[in-house]
């Protein structure tokens, strides 16, 4: 059974490459209003259902921010940088050295949300990313808004793990 979203999506993704670093920029044309996108993320009962990701967030600018992410319990910590709802929201994602990323991060994700006919136009930028982490977070993200689109829209959410998988299987099948 296929986990694709159930209706066809405007998006885009793409890796800037700055020397040793990288920047992901996701794109996503998401078909409600900015108001309700902004609470799907950054509400934590919202954000652990879509994301994977239990998260205590102090909404202010400096407010610290602590996100553990899926099966694997990736554990970023960090401060707001931006916090201007329901437009932008903007944090450090700090992640300690482990092995799946033995640099470990130090970055930025800024989530940008503009007003657009028939919904809102989500921007995640993350920033200042190993580039090896960024093709691996493009796939990821992009496996997460699907499920953020289906939260939205009262659908059973897709499979985190079988979508990521399915974005891979196009992804090497149309290179």
């Amino acid at each position: 059974m296929s986990t694709a979203p159930h209706r066809t999506r405007a998006r885009s993704s793409v890796i800037h490459a700055q020397g040793a670093r990288a920047t992901l920029v996701v794109k996503r044309m998401v078909h409600h209003p900015p108001e309700v996108v902004w609470k799907a993320i950054t509400d934590p009962n919202e954000v652990r259902q879509w994301f994977l990701t239990e998260a205590k967030v102090e909404g202010r600018v400096g407010g610290p921010i602590e996100m553990t992410t899926g099966s694997y319990r990736m554990h970023a910590t960090g401060r707001l940088l931006s916090w201007d709802p329901p437009h932008l929201y903007e944090y450090e994602w700090n992640v300690a050295p482990r092995p799946s990323l033995p640099e470990g991060e130090e970055s930025i994700v800024r989530w940008e949300l503009r007003p657009a006919e028939g919904g809102t136009l989500l921007t995640v930028t993350h920033r200042n990313l190993t580039k090896r982490t960024a093709g691996v977070f493009r796939e990821g993200m992009e496996a997460f808004l699907d499920r953020l689109e289906a939260q939205l829209d009262g659908l059973p959410l897709p499979d985190w793990d079988a979508r990521l998988r399915e974005i891979r299987d196009s992804s090497t099948g149309s290179g």
